[in-house]
């Protein structure tokens, strides 16, 4: 916990986006997936996603900015950094068809896109996953953005790295399916007042579960991960 909250400030600087490396988002429901995995501890940056994590983190201390991977957020200055410096892109994630869709819509908004390469991220076996791998090193993309859910995004991202891909990552969650319905997934409305996670809800009401049940959870469990760390370290000093 004690490494994950730093490299959680490190990333609250506004031009980490731009860096090399592999970012990902946390929020109370992909923290529970990923929790004690040694997963995170691998990532070079870890943004905090949605207000009510950012508000808890706030009250232990841990003072940081809410920041996702939409069109809200991170996703449009990425975007606008890939075109105004001419970085290559490759998506990977969600369905054929969704994918197709998103990527229809990224080229209307952005025609000077520079993206290589695209596909589902659903994978038949271990042999078509290795193989997407060594596709995505051959076209050495200068930025990849996975949308495949916690932890599977995360893992990819991982092995890709360990396979000898060096560029830009980053983890999208459902950004792709979402963004098939336009390139702002979110209404002002619900933008504006930090109710994302509500609209979430209405047009995804499969997610009702995650947010009445796991998020409490796991937020349960950051503060009991926090001061746990932080018990440990003050008998460490003793």
């Amino acid at each position: 916990m004690n490494k994950l909250i730093e490299t959680i400030k490190r990333t609250n600087k506004e031009q980490s986006y731009k860096q090399n490396g592999l970012h990902t988002f946390i929020n109370p429901f992909s923290y529970l997936k990923i929790r004690n995995r040694g997963i995170l501890e691998n990532f070079d940056f870890i943004y905090v996603d949605g207000f009510l994590l950012v508000s808890i983190l706030g009250l232990l201390g841990v003072k940081v900015s809410r920041k996702s991977f939409d069109m809200t957020s991170l996703a449009k200055k990425v975007f606008i950094d890939s075109v105004e410096k001419n970085k290559s892109v490759y998506f990977i994630g969600s369905t054929k068809e969704a994918i197709g869709s998103f990527i229809h819509i990224v080229r209307r908004n952005f025609p000077k896109m520079n993206i290589v390469g695209n596909r589902n991220g659903y994978f038949e076996n271990e042999k078509e996953r290795k193989n997407t791998i060594k596709t995505i090193i051959t076209l050495n993309p200068d930025i990849l953005v996975v949308g495949m859910g916690t932890p599977f995004q995360e893992i990819f991202l991982l092995d890709l790295y360990k396979a000898g891909w060096v560029g830009c990552g980053y983890t999208c969650g459902g950004f792709i399916h979402q963004t098939t319905s336009g390139i702002e997934y979110y209404p002002s409305f619900f933008n504006k007042y930090n109710l994302r996670w509500l609209y979430r809800i209405y047009d995804e009401p499969k997610l009702v579960k995650r947010y009445l049940f796991f998020y409490p959870l796991s937020l349960l469990l950051i503060i009991f991960d926090f001061f746990k760390c932080k018990t440990k370290l003050v008998f460490r000093r003793i």
